[in-house]
Order: C-alpha cells, then structure tokens, then sequence
C-alpha cells in the first residue's frame, strides 16, 4: 500500500487505518427503532493509507474500484452517491465523513482505500470504509473524539452526505467491538456491553454465507421501511417502536396491515436480542440456533425484506443439519449467517451450494465468522 499510495499521490503516507465488517448475530432493523443490536466484528475489513493535507482538499482513490483519483473540497454540501457516476458513487462515503468531521477540527487528506470485505453482501463494507476514513483524519489532524461520539458522527455522514437512512449499529460495531465479543448496544442511549461469545469453545461454527446478491440500501426498500416504522410509531403514540410494551394492544390498534406486520418483528426481534445476550451470557452458545430461525422468519414474513436465495440458503442449512441461520443486514440481497456443529459445517456447506446449482444461480461464497477486534491504527 505504501508504494501504490507513493505513486498514486506522489508522496509518502502517514499511517494506515483499518476499520472491520461486521456481522449482527441477531437484532435486524432495531436501531433506527432506538432498540437493541448484537453484532460482531468481522477480521476482514476496510484500510484506509492516508497523509494530511492542509488545502481543505480531500482526494481518495480505491484499488478495488478503480476510476483514479476523486477530490472534493471538506467545506463543500451534500454528498449524494446517486450523483456521483457509476464508478465513483463509493467516494460519497469518504468525502461526506470530512464533511461532518471538518466541523470537529479535521481537515483535507489523501486516502488510499483497500478492502478485502465483500460490498453488497450485508457485512457493512460502506461504514467500515466510513469509520477507517474517521479514524485516519482524526488522528491525521490530532482531534480527539470518544468512540461512541465518533460513530454518532459516522452515522450522521451516511445520513445526511449519502442518504441512507442507516441506524447506528453498523458505525458502533466497528468502532467499539472487540475480539472474543459481541457488542450488546442500546441504540437510543449508545451504551454498550461486552458479551462473551465463543463458538469454537461449543465446538460451533459460525459461516457467513454470501448470497451473491447484491442490493442498494439508498434506492432499495430500507428507506421505505424505516419510515413505515415511524408511521407506526406516531399512530401509537410512542417516540419509537423500541417504547411499545404492549405488542398486542399495538397490533390491535393499527389498522393498516403493513405496519402491523413491521411493529410485530421489531418488538419480538428486540425481545430476541435480549434472550440471546441472556444465552451468551449463560454459556449456552448451542440454543442460539431458534433465535436465528425465528429471527429470519420474522424479516421474512412480518419485515418481508427476505430473498429468495437467502430463503434457500437458509432452508438448505436446516436440512443439512445446522443448528440455526438467518439473513444478515438491511435486507433485499447479501448475506446469510448459519449456526451448526464444527464437524457438519462442510456438509452445511455443500447442501447449500447444491441448492444453488440446482436452481442456476451463481454459487455462494462461504466465510467462517469469528470475533475480531474493533477500527485501529495497524501501521
């Protein structure tokens, strides 16, 4: 990285940040509903080799997605990745967070950004980018910011210089998990709490499946979730669904369908990150597996944001013995995640990748997920 950034920017770098993927063991579309989440850090992630500058210009280049060098200025408005041509719609992501952090003392760089997370299949590529590229000015213009601060911020760009109405757990995971951990975090407090979760020691794996379908959050239905859950909220009365305490009377009271079916998922869903931490924390990592499976089918049936290969991967799982799975993220296209016994994973594996065949799709990607540290200087 140190001799392509030289020869991309004619200088040398000053560091280089890495910020992770993540994964949500359970709690999917509750933190735009101030409720609760339960992810994960991945190893792989986003790297960000950056120098200062001191022009109020930010210029970045990505060795995956090629187009050269995109510079902005910091003091600029809005960044809308929609507006932005195909092959650089990824910068509005590095850009608008020097637009937000410049109100906190930051200033221009030059980043070169490298990645060996998969983008469009769910582990949150877009705000490990987001949170490497943080870390990388803040420490580049010697501004200290807490790390649950900073991911409010990082979250804040995605919102208003992106426009992808996103929540907040994705920013927290990577900047605040750490390795052995899941990361139990109020949405709407921002506190957080470690919590002990080690599949190998049950003799479990956990497999990230990639479903090779990709999906675009700022044009696909998460927008349109998120504000039927704020529709429901206000007929209910509540500041958000994470404040409903009566499911029933709720469903009860609403007569639209669809936004009963969204406020049935968001408050069990938070129900199930609860028993889930409550299973970690007892040592019976094996019992997750009937959080998972009533988790996908509360986004499948109540959320409706499935996909037919992630249904299909799911289903192939079960059949092939695992314990448990789910689709991961915000839905519409990438990932699944599935449960089960160290020693039937290849099996898990190979039902699934037969399912694919058979139906002509391309075949899945496979990773083995484990707890990994948070966003760091690495170099």
């Amino acid at each position: 990285m140190t001799e392509a950034f030289a020869e991309l920017f004619g200088r040398s770098p000053e560091g280089v940040w890495h910020a992770p993927g993540r994964v949500n063991l359970i709690g999917e579309h509750t933190d735009y509903n101030d409720g609760f989440v339960l992810p994960f850090a991945l190893p792989q992630g986003v790297s960000v080799t950056a120098a200062r500058r001191d022009d109020g210009v930010v210029e970045v280049a990505s060795r995956q997605a090629g187009g050269g060098i995109v510079r902005a200025s910091v003091d600029g408005g809005t960044v809308d990745s929609e507006g932005w041509p195909p092959d650089r719609a990824w910068a509005a992501y590095p850009v608008g967070v020097a637009r937000v952090l410049r109100e906190h003392g930051t200033g221009g760089a030059s980043l070169l950004i490298d990645s060996d997370l998969p983008q469009g299949a769910g582990l949150s590529s877009s705000a490990a980018l987001e949170c490497a590229t943080a870390l990388a000015l803040c420490d580049l213009h010697g501004v200290e910011i807490e790390r649950a601060e900073l991911a409010r911020l990082v979250q804040r760009a995605e919102n208003e210089q992106v426009g992808v109405p996103c929540g907040l757990m994705d920013q927290a995971a990577s900047l605040l998990c750490t390795a052995g951990h899941a990361l139990m975090l109020d949405c709407r407090s921002g506190l957080s709490s470690k919590v002990p979760f080690a599949t190998a020691d049950a003799g479990l794996t956990l497999l990230v499946v990639d479903t090779r379908a990709n999906r675009n959050l700022a044009t696909g239905g998460y927008g349109q979730r998120r504000a039927e859950c704020e529709k429901a909220a206000a007929k209910l009365g509540v500041a958000a669904l994470r404040d409903v305490t009566d499911l029933a009377g709720a469903l009860g009271s609403l007569r639209d369908p669809v936004l009963r079916r969204r406020v049935q998922h968001v408050v069990t869903e938070n129900h199930r990150v609860e028993a889930t931490v409550g299973l970690l924390r007892a040592g019976a990592v094996a019992e997750l597996g009937a959080m998972l499976n009533a988790s996908h089918m509360s986004l499948r049936d109540q959320f409706e944001i499935s996909w037919p290969e992630a249904d299909a991967a799911v289903d192939a799982a079960l059949r092939a013995g695992a314990r448990g799975g789910r689709m991961v993220g915000g839905g519409f296209g990438g990932s699944v995640i599935v449960l089960t016994a160290t020693d039937r994973a290849a099996r898990v594996r190979d039902g699934i990748a037969a399912t694919y065949a058979k139906r002509g799709w391309p075949p899945p990607a496979f990773l083995e997920a484990a707890p990994s540290p948070g966003a760091r200087r690495s170099a």
